[in-house]
């Protein structure tokens, strides 16, 4: 406490983004990658990402007054560029146990769902590791969202 409240006086603001990922993406763009992995999303030639993850990104956008660049490819692709910071947040599906989190930050389970062999999986989505703000602000949203805890394959 005594910390945070030291940290407060020097200008310093927790959490923080070390890259300023939530200070560039209001008013901007969300850079988002997604990998189809129906029906948590779905890319096609052309159009839009579809799907619950899209939906919901959509919204997140929304209440950050922030246009979409969406890109589609391979979760291995995408988490690279999360890494680079090509990318401000992945899609795909993505359950608490992805191997991708040793690479990335990834948000607080918000849905559960079957996987069609009698297990259930926490979902979740990848975002730039050390950009605390910006996840708490994409956690904080999801929390919010009112998704059934029965998603269907």
């Amino acid at each position: 406490m005594l910390a945070a409240g030291l940290l407060t006086g020097c200008g310093i603001s927790l959490p923080a983004d070390p890259e300023g990922t939530l200070d560039r993406v209001r008013d901007g763009q969300l850079r988002v990658g997604v990998s189809t992995n129906a029906p948590w999303t779905e890319t096609r030639d052309g159009a839009e990402p579809a799907g619950i993850e899209p939906d919901l990104v959509r919204e997140f956008a929304a209440t950050l007054n922030a246009d979409i660049r969406w890109s589609e490819g391979g979760e291995e692709k995408l988490v690279d560029e999360l890494e680079r910071g090509n990318l401000d947040l992945v899609l795909g599906g993505l359950t608490k146990d992805t191997p991708w989190a040793e690479k990335v930050a990834v948000t607080a389970p918000y849905a559960e769902a079957p996987d069609g062999h009698g297990e259930t999986h926490k979902h979740v989505m990848a975002a730039p590791p050390g950009e605390n703000a910006f996840l708490v602000e994409l956690e904080d949203f999801l929390a919010q969202q009112e998704l059934r805890q029965e998603v269907q394959p």
